[in-house]
């Protein structure tokens, strides 16, 4: 499993988890279908977890007259797993953050999804 197909899984768990309330660990063992979780899914989804106040902080700042939980649940979703690997992952460049969740969004979100992810991902960076 490449990190591509790690995000799209972990974009599932959290989904799952923030739609269905669910536990994190029966949300991998449904989109995971018995395969072996790979080492940077499960990195995400307990990232986004343990920092989900401050990620979500961080995109609420960044939104003008929207709150986090008008936005879609696919977008939110990936927002929260760009911001975790923008500050809290020294290891990926913000650059392959931002587009990577942009190529996401386009594949499981709405027609401006990559479009709004990436306005407010710019946002967040610049503000840094």
């Amino acid at each position: 499993m490449n990190r591509r197909e790690a995000r799209i899984k972990a974009f599932q768990i959290l989904f799952q988890m923030d739609n269905h309330d669910i536990a994190p660990e029966d949300a991998m063992k449904f989109v995971m279908e018995g395969e072996a979780g790979h080492e940077f899914t499960k990195e995400l989804v307990h990232g986004v977890i343990t920092y989900k106040e401050e990620i979500d902080r961080a995109i609420s700042s960044q939104l003008l007259n929207w709150t986090l939980n008008r936005i879609a649940s696919v977008d939110r979703t990936l927002l929260r797993i760009a911001v975790y690997e923008i500050n809290y992952n020294e290891t990926i460049p913000v650059k392959v953050s931002i587009n990577e969740a942009i190529e996401i969004a386009k594949e499981y979100g709405e027609e401006n999804s990559g479009k709004f992810i990436n306005g407010v991902l710019s946002k967040i960076v610049s503000d840094e």
